[in-house]
């Protein structure tokens, strides 16, 4: 296995905190917890509308911004441009999880690392250079026109890469990213993060069908060091 791929938006980054941070500092008074999460919600649906040819493809903070609307409308608050703005950008410095840039940097040892997002190139790296995230190649949906789970996001770093699909394992913590991958033939990881709703309930069993489970990115670090050293040659 020559590549590791990387959702972002929960797997590597805590988008609650940062987010609903943002919310608070940009919009006080408002319930910025349940403003963070009801943006959040609208993320793949919105998404799913641009790959089912309903809406033309557009970048994900522009995206973003329609979807900010809204939440705003049903938080029953107006927001200015400057506002938008601001909390749109915020996504690109939501904060990594504790254990990823060094987990990042464990797996980069023995592997290409890359982002697949549904972010930007531009997006991604700014969140990159915000948190010390040391990736390879950075996989935005800028790249391909496209959003996950379309073949043509997993399928197009494999390219990319010059390498089979079979040769890139997607990590993530969103079972219906893993189980796109692999329908895709990628192998795939799951990373538990019960935390990524702030506390709310999370879904952190995994599947069966996953080649790994880990509880965090230096978990998978250890197993699959584990795994290759004892791999034939």
């Amino acid at each position: 296995m020559k590549v590791l791929a990387f959702d972002t938006f929960g797997t590597v980054t805590d988008w609650f905190t940062g987010i609903s941070d943002s919310v608070r500092e940009t919009v006080p008074g408002v319930d910025a917890a349940s403003f963070a999460k009801d943006w959040r919600r609208r993320y793949s649906p919105i998404l799913a509308r641009v790959e089912s040819g309903e809406l033309p493809w557009r970048r994900l903070d522009d995206l973003q911004t329609e979807t900010l609307q809204e939440v705003a409308a049903l938080h029953d608050v107006s927001l200015d441009d400057a506002q938008a703005r601001s909390l749109v950008r915020a996504w690109r410095t939501i904060p990594g999880w504790p254990d990823a840039a060094d987990g990042l940097r464990r797996l980069k040892r023995d592997h290409i690392i890359c982002a697949l997002s549904n972010g930007t190139v531009a997006l991604l790296t700014d969140m990159a250079r915000h948190n010390g995230f040391p990736w390879d190649v950075i996989g935005g949906s800028d790249l391909w026109l496209h959003y996950k789970p379309a073949r043509e996001t997993y399928c197009g770093l494999a390219d990319l890469l010059e390498v089979e699909p079979a040769e890139v394992m997607m990590v993530a913590t969103h079972q219906s990213d893993l189980d796109a991958a692999r329908s895709f033939g990628l192998r795939t990881a799951f990373i538990e993060r019960p935390d990524e709703w702030g506390g709310d309930e999370k879904d952190d069993s995994g599947s069966p069908d996953n080649d790994y489970h880990a509880t965090d990115l230096l978990d998978l670090a250890r197993q699959l060091s584990r795994a290759e050293s004892v791999a034939p040659g």
